[in-house]
């Protein structure tokens, strides 16, 4: 096998977190991976069961919890730790969130049933993705931004403060605040005029 990181000291999780190729199945990245599976289903037994403290399973989940933030479960993450959500951010059932880069929610966001946001990206070259190298790109999704059921965020995509992404879209490039896009790919097709209130 061709050693893709002579020279490099780095661990793959210290590779990864910079945006760079890695190697996706290290053993460090799989105990991590694994520890985020036990915490979400531990969240997910006692939300279930009715149970207070499952807020506190979320809290050790999830790198950065806002206040209020509603996450119904199943939820489906590769780490959790490289994940921000907003204060007052409602996720709906079935989230799945790669976190291999950096994901950021902002706050009073909603996030329709069935939303894929995915950071991982993979070589186009074949005996690369054979040696298993992999890398990431951050997404951020702004404030008061309402994804629809099934929308799916792909690598690097930022989308802006209160838009909106129809339901079933593939958002795959950036997207600027205050417009309503839709489709696969996702395309602006309206802004959005702020209203008044009272």
């Amino acid at each position: 096998m061709i050693d893709h990181f002579a020279g490099d000291p780095r661990s793959n999780r210290e590779r990864m977190l910079a945006g760079d190729l890695y190697i996706g199945d290290d053993p460090e990245l799989a105990a991590r991976s694994a520890r985020a599976a036990r915490l979400a289903d531990v969240y997910q037994r006692q939300t279930l069961a009715g149970d207070p403290a499952a807020r506190g399973w979320l809290d050790d989940l999830i790198g950065d919890l806002g206040a209020e933030v509603v996450i119904r479960p199943p939820l489906h993450v590769d780490y959790g730790e490289n994940i921000s959500i907003g204060p007052r951010t409602f996720i709906n059932f079935h989230l799945t969130a790669l976190d291999v880069a950096r994901i950021t929610i902002g706050a009073d966001c909603q996030i329709g049933p069935n939303v894929q946001l995915l950071t991982p990206t993979h070589p186009i070259d074949p005996q690369q993705r054979r040696d298993k190298l992999e890398a990431a790109e951050p997404i951020v999704i702004g404030d008061n931004v309402w994804l629809g059921g099934g929308v799916i965020v792909c690598p690097g995509v930022t989308i802006g403060d209160n838009s909106v992404i129809g339901a079933g879209s593939v958002v795959t490039r950036d997207i600027p605040a205050n417009v309503v896009a839709v489709g696969s790919p996702a395309r602006v097709v309206r802004s959005i005029e702020a209203s008044r209130v009272g």
